[in-house]
């Protein structure tokens, strides 16, 4: 992790390659085990198969509206949902799957979801853009660009004014910087000192516009905007699961002993679309920039390599992970295929809490569609 070394402005001017055996040595990782090795592996594996299953969902027709896929960025769910105790909680866009699986939401109700079908973790009505499950402290999956980052500020005010000691993850796309609602969040942020840590998940490009042509900066990159507000800021490199364990800790620690927010950059990359939908991904990157970073930057494969180089994982083993997430993922296919869509009776629950609760209803007047 840097704090105050200059970063490039150009987008897809590309970090070094990760050492991921120099940053298993840092203090936040040097003691993980075998098995937390072997089942950040297995988050990762199964993130990407399930995303692939996805992708094909959605070729077939099964899938409709947008999807948002997160295979390339696998690392950074997983690598900062590790960190996470009983009284932290996550908020994210609307490129969610990964963040979901990574705090241990089943493929079943997550595809299920994708297909529209009730037994989805939003009962169908969410889609792809709105995952959601407050049992494990998630709160989301939001569909509108920036929309969650006031959100993640009120998860850390509630921390605070409850006195429970506890952070608020609010990750948010490259895209979403200029947006009036992060400013005025990180406004609040640093302004209230809330224990709140904002993860820009730069990928390089707003949908199909690199960030060089629609983000000014300073030279030092979209998380030194941070020393506008006093704010704690630091660039990670996303390919290392590693380093992204490293720099998003001491920023959770900050939170949680001096409750002090954070705007942290992490650089990684997306081989797909902006959205399936985005039928000119491959026209405004060329095709030897998404094959180099599949080559030498891919955070599967590079922690797929140190694990067989550290012997903490042998060839066998790896095969076993994704043969069994392979597995999963289309058994959660089967399952969305064979789920019943929602009833047409219940369009209108779960938009209302008091139209669902009428005895407990407070408020007065009415709501127009029960006329």
């Amino acid at each position: 992790m840097t704090k105050t070394t200059a970063q490039p402005k150009r987008a897809r001017q590309k970090p070094e390659k990760a050492d991921l055996s120099s940053e298993a040595k840092s203090p936040v990782n040097a003691d993980l085990t075998k098995d937390q090795h072997t089942k950040f592996y297995t988050d990762m594996v199964r993130i990407r198969r399930f995303e692939e299953r996805s992708l094909r969902a959605y070729q077939q027709g099964k899938i409709a509206g947008f999807l948002h896929l997160y295979i390339g960025q696998e690392s950074i769910a997983v690598g900062c949902v590790s960190l996470m105790d009983e009284n932290d909680h996550i908020i994210t866009a609307y490129r969610d799957h990964g963040h979901a699986l990574a705090v241990g939401m089943g493929m079943d109700e997550c595809m299920a979801e994708l297909y529209g079908k009730a037994t989805g973790c939003s009962k169908g009505k969410g889609g792809s853009m709105h995952y959601f499950d407050p049992s494990k402290r998630y709160w989301g999956g939001h569909g509108i660009v920036g929309g969650q980052t006031p959100l993640g500020a009120g998860l850390a005010y509630a921390l605070k004014y409850k006195e429970i000691e506890g952070c608020a993850l609010c990750f948010l796309g490259d895209g979403a910087i200029n947006q009036g609602a992060f400013h005025e969040s990180l406004n609040l942020a640093a302004l209230w000192d809330l224990p709140v840590v904002y993860i820009v998940e730069n990928n390089g490009y707003s949908m199909g516009t690199s960030q060089e042509r629609s983000s000014a900066h300073p030279d030092a990159g979209i998380a030194a905007r941070a020393e506008g507000y006093k704010m704690n800021w630091a660039h990670i490199n996303g390919e290392s699961i590693f380093d992204v364990r490293e720099g998003v800790s001491a920023a959770m620690k900050l939170a949680k002993s001096d409750s002090k927010p954070s705007l942290l950059e992490i650089h990684t990359y997306r081989y797909q679309g902006h959205s399936i939908a985005d039928a000119n991904h491959k026209k405004y990157r060329t095709k030897e920039e998404i094959e180099d970073y599949r080559k030498n930057h891919d955070p599967v494969s590079l922690y797929r390599d140190y694990l067989i180089d550290a012997k903490l994982l042998d060839e066998e083993g790896v095969k076993e992970i994704d043969q069994a997430a392979k597995a999963e993922a289309e058994a959660s296919a089967q399952f969305a295929e064979e789920s019943p869509f929602p009833p047409e009776e219940d369009i209108l629950k779960d938009v209302y809490w008091e139209e669902d609760n009428p005895d407990q209803k407070t408020s007065g007047g009415r709501i127009f569609f029960n006329d």
